[in-house]
């Protein structure tokens, strides 16, 4: 039978099904049903930088008052004493997490600047969390602000992690970088143990009757992989961080693509959400039935099989790849029927 354990951040993972952060992982019993369907870790769910900054500043009683006075003012907040347990109910989380299951409990925080709310990483380190997912989501709205400048602070915040943490820590990056590849050096010389590939953008909807922004989330597509693999490919071998993959994994063959890619660990959470957390431990019979069918003997001896470095043709992950798919398309013979 093929090995199916992997390595990543350093931990020791049963297999690289990994979930990540979403409803599923907030409460221990779930974590619980996660580990006995088969999945090896699981990220828990981002405590933000917003709400960390509420509690270490005592603003909470000030941002109420405000909103006595000036009743619009609240609509500038989420509600970040709602959103999840709130700080002190994370450390729990993590605490009994780690009482309750053997698989590695990777803690999560959203944040882009550098300020005192980062000293809540080493709360969670202390609480026993085994690594700490930076999960860098920012929507830069101010035009006088360059990419430059967007950069270096993420770099910054990193270094700055780093520095006072003695568990891994993984950065989960925006796919919107105008140049991924340097990015991820960058960070895998910032010190990062991993980097995770990619966050996603979620997107605003307009309410067009009662002309409001409103939130929408829609769960993932297993097209939305694609982009995922490619730079996992073109990275691999390029940094010494572990590379992962979130965003499209919804079967055997999505985690498999991942590996080949160079991935050590594939997050998956929209297909567990359709389809059940039991969907965890068909994907591992699947993925474990591939391996012996093409005589692989363990995880670890595909991976990065497919990477930009290890392809016969390397253009495939290039230009030459844009030219290909854009004559690849065969016109229907009714398409201008009338």
């Amino acid at each position: 039978m093929s090995d199916l354990s992997t390595k990543y951040l350093g931990l020791n993972f049963k297999s690289p099904l990994l979930a990540s952060a979403s409803p599923l992982c907030e409460s221990v019993d779930n974590i619980k049903r996660l580990e006995d369907h088969g999945i090896a870790g699981v990220v828990l769910p981002s405590l933000f930088e917003e709400q960390l900054e509420l509690e270490s500043l005592a603003l909470d009683s000030d941002l109420t008052r405000g909103a006595e006075s000036f009743p619009e003012s609240a609509g500038f907040f989420p509600e970040l004493q709602t959103y999840n347990l709130g700080p002190d109910g994370y450390l729990e989380l993590i605490r009994h997490a780690k009482e309750a299951v053997k698989i590695p409990i990777i803690a999560s925080i959203n944040g882009t600047s550098d300020g005192g709310w980062l000293q809540y990483a080493r709360l969670m380190e202390e609480a026993g969390a085994d690594a700490i997912e930076l999960n860098i989501y920012s929507i830069v709205t101010d035009p006088a602000v360059s990419g430059a400048e967007v950069e270096k602070n993420y770099i910054e915040l990193v270094r700055h992690l780093k520095r006072n943490l003695r568990i891994p820590m993984a950065v989960k990056l925006s796919p919107f970088f105008s140049a991924p590849a340097n990015m991820g050096v960058r960070f895998d010389e910032a010190r990062a143990d991993g980097i995770v590939l990619f966050n996603r953008f979620y997107q605003p909807d307009f309410d067009i009757e009662q002309l409001v922004v409103s939130p929408s989330l829609a769960l993932s597509r297993p097209e939305e992989l694609l982009l995922r693999i490619h730079w996992a490919a073109i990275l691999y071998g390029h940094v010494k961080a572990d590379l992962g993959i979130s965003g499209g994994v919804h079967t055997s063959r999505d985690v498999i693509k991942c590996v080949l890619a160079g991935a050590k660990v594939a997050f998956m959470t929209s297909a567990l959400l359709r389809n059940g957390v039991q969907h965890a431990a068909h994907v591992l019979r699947e993925l474990s039935r591939w391996l012996e069918e093409h005589e692989y003997a363990s995880v670890q001896q595909m991976c990065g099989s497919m990477s930009h470095g290890s392809v016969a043709d390397p253009t495939a992950f290039e230009r030459g790849n844009y030219m290909k798919v854009l004559s690849s398309y065969a016109l229907r013979a009714n398409v201008f029927n009338d």
